[in-house]
């Protein structure tokens, strides 16, 4: 193939007080040190009580996954020493944002100032992957198509149940905090990459962004680099999940590209149609049913799932990522973090065992 996808992850931690489980701030000091060993790979993030890691840029999931395992190694081992824990998570199970401290920087101010509770209360953790193309124009013309996908993916990293102590009857809580934030969830179709780029003209011509950073979709192709960002994604409790869902990220661009090649395009479908199928993600995880727009029916979540893997199966060998996407139908079998949270809760009714849980999942297979 003549584009060759690499990959770059984000993930963002939550800090946790090991004795009350709470979110607690970390006065970057596990940034600072983790700056010293990754340099401008941990970042801190507006909230005292997130650390943000992101890998370079990586030729294929084993190489992401490397990273990933690593960095995640790195900022536990870390914590440790300042005596707190990390956990991967969309929201904490139980802390309340307005106790949480702001990072102060000029630019996370900035967003306060404007954006008000709305901003303070976005306490949330997700994960970004980002697909790399040989041009913006490419970009956006697979940009455009994978947005259908994009609830599909989304139902397997629900793993927000939980917000300020309630279950809140979501899978996929965060989401719905991120909401309040403007220009978030699914974009819209563009047409070309000059459209998208007169739409971010416009906006900063009108004072309503600084820059294109400001514009937080779940998908975008990166204002700085030659990638499209997938941003829908929950922060995801194990590395295996992690994995499985750049996986598919990845092998959802080569095979929308492979159709390319051969003069072949999916539907590129509208907002208001795709968002269905988000909130319906958000609200059942893959318990629930996706609209099939094709048939024009409800069908299984899961059952769109493994339809969407058969959809992508024949570009995974050459992308090297068939083990990385085998896991998906570990998450069908065993269910997802926010199911698997939620077993926690019924067994111990403590949201502070749910805290411990996540912990210790984050952890596995770092050592």
């Amino acid at each position: 193939m003549m584009n060759d996808f690499t990959l770059g992850i984000e993930e963002e931690y939550m800090v946790i007080d090991p004795v009350t489980r709470e979110l607690t701030s970390h006065d970057q000091k596990i940034v600072e040190a983790a700056q010293k060993i990754h340099k401008d790979q941990v970042k801190a993030e507006m909230h005292q009580a997130v650390v943000e890691v992101g890998t370079g840029i990586c030729r294929n999931t084993e190489q992401a996954r490397q990273e990933i395992t690593q960095l995640r190694h790195t900022v536990s081992q870390l914590a440790g020493e300042q005596g707190l824990r990390i956990g991967a998570s969309g929201t904490h199970p139980f802390s309340h944002w307005e106790k949480q401290l702001i990072t102060e920087h000029p630019r996370y101010s900035e967003i306060v100032n404007e954006l008000q509770e709305a901003a303070r209360s976005n306490l949330i953790f997700g994960l970004h992957v980002h697909v790399g193309f040989q041009s913006r124009e490419l970009a956006i013309h697979i940009a455009n198509q994978v947005r259908y996908f994009l609830p599909h993916v989304f139902a397997l990293s629900a793993n927000s149940p939980f917000w300020e102590g309630r279950n809140t009857g979501y899978k996929s809580f965060r989401t719905k905090v991120f909401d309040k934030f403007p220009r978030t969830g699914i974009p819209d179709i563009f047409n070309s990459i000059e459209d998208y780029d007169n739409y971010v003209k416009l906006l900063i011509k009108t004072n309503s962004i600084d820059n294109a950073k400001k514009i937080w979709w779940d998908i975008r192709v990166h204002p700085f680099f030659e990638t499209i960002e997938f941003r829908i994604c929950d922060c995801p409790m194990l590395i295996d999940e992690t994995m499985a869902f750049t996986a598919l990220f990845q092998a959802l661009c080569a095979k929308l590209y492979k159709l390319r090649l051969q003069n072949m395009k999916f539907i590129s479908y509208s907002r208001a149609l795709i968002n269905e199928n988000k909130w319906r993600a958000a609200r059942y995880g893959i318990d629930g049913n996706l609209i099939d727009f094709g048939k024009e029916m409800e069908v299984n979540c899961r059952n769109l799932v493994l339809e969407l893997l058969d959809f992508v199966d024949d570009v995974v060998d050459d992308l090297g990522c068939r083990e990385d996407m085998n896991y998906v139908h570990k998450i069908l079998q065993n269910g997802t973090g926010a199911d698997r949270q939620l077993a926690v809760y019924e067994q111990t009714r403590s949201f502070e065992s749910v805290v411990d849980y996540i912990t210790t999942q984050t952890l596995t297979g770092t050592r």
